[in-house]
């Protein structure tokens, strides 16, 4: 049994490799990764010589290549995490967006039903089992306002280029399914940290900075919210829904640890002081710039379906959760 990991040189997906093959040790994992500037070969550095891991530094937007991987492995499952995924890119360069969300996503769901189906809802006998996991975002339901939560029945209302492609990949993978009857599920999570996460992202740009003394930049007036998901339960529940999930179905998974921005800044900046203490308290590095475009104030996640439906649960809280990534920060910066 071999499983296609797309994107797992990326944060989440190299925390997943890692585990998968903690939980799977009889299945075997190719990791495709066009090793961008958000992909790092360091992030699998513990598992590189592993006997059921190979590596191949591709583009998922490469037709002949993924078609030549599905010959060559016989794959049984596809793990779509590759993405690009950070907003401020999207508003600066929406087109690798489009095409890497969009066309890199149609092209593996079109590879996988033309390999596994005979044609439209007949799969080939050896692939009866055989499951596309799509991983996507909080991001395509919009903003919330002060109340509410996203549920898997939130219509979607994307607000940036990255989330409108997140969107248009969720609606291609969902067409699979119902026109194919490819074995298609989809995840939508929200905001993920811990140790891995590229340094544009926030809680690493908190924590580099704070470090180097530099300012700490936070947007707006730092009000803006987020459902903070620790990476390991993400690929927890990733692995539920790739195992145990229902054909057709939606997941979401948050943390249920709603927080913002200047929350984060000053919580970790309270750990550091007590860790790594100075004369004076990082907080005063703590500096509000200019907002960005379109920027979505509250995105929070209702996981009780996943929790009812396959028994996930978040292990970690964020004051649990923050106080591990620090510490992997530190020893990446300071190391």
């Amino acid at each position: 049994m071999t499983i296609l990991v797309t994107g797992g040189a990326g944060f989440i997906g190299s925390n997943y490799i890692v585990y998968f093959l903690e939980q799977h040790p009889l299945v075997k994992i190719v990791n495709i990764d066009k090793l961008t500037y958000a992909g790092e070969l360091s992030n699998l550095e513990e598992i590189k010589h592993h006997k059921n891991y190979t590596f191949i530094k591709g583009d998922i937007c490469d037709r002949d290549l993924i078609e030549s991987l599905f010959i060559k492995y016989n794959f049984t499952g596809v793990i779509h995490f590759a993405a690009e995924s950070h907003v401020d890119n999207s508003i600066k360069s929406p087109n690798e967006f489009i095409n890497t969300n969009v066309l890199g996503t149609f092209n593996l769901l079109d590879v996988a039903k033309n390999h596994w189906m005979e044609s439209p809802h007949m799969v080939k006998q050896e692939h009866k089992k055989s499951r596309f996991l799509h991983i996507s975002t909080d991001e395509v339901y919009g903003t919330l306002g002060d109340e509410g939560l996203f549920t898997e029945q939130t219509p979607y209302a994307p607000n940036s280029p990255y989330s409108a492609s997140k969107a248009s990949s969720d609606f291609i993978a969902r067409s699979y399914f119902h026109t194919y009857g490819l074995n298609v599920v989809t995840t939508n999570c929200s905001n993920n940290y811990g140790p891995k996460q590229h340094d544009e992202k926030l809680i690493p740009t908190i924590i580099r900075k704070a470090l180097k003394g530099e300012n700490i930049p936070i947007y707006g007036d730092g009000k803006n919210i987020r459902d903070w998901l620790y990476v390991l339960d993400h690929c927890k529940g990733i692995d539920l829904a790739f195992n145990k999930g229902v054909t057709g179905e939606t997941y979401n998974i948050g943390g249920k640890n709603e927080r913002n921005n200047l929350y984060i800044a000053k919580a970790i900046c309270e750990i550091l002081d007590k860790v790594l203490p100075k004369k004076q308290s990082y907080k005063e590095q703590i500096t509000f710039v200019k907002d960005r475009p379109g920027h979505d104030f509250r995105y929070a996640i209702d996981a009780s379906k996943i929790e009812k439906d396959l028994g996930w649960q978040a292990q970690e809280n964020f004051e649990t959760g923050i106080k591990k990534t620090i510490d992997w920060y530190i020893n990446k910066y300071q190391g």
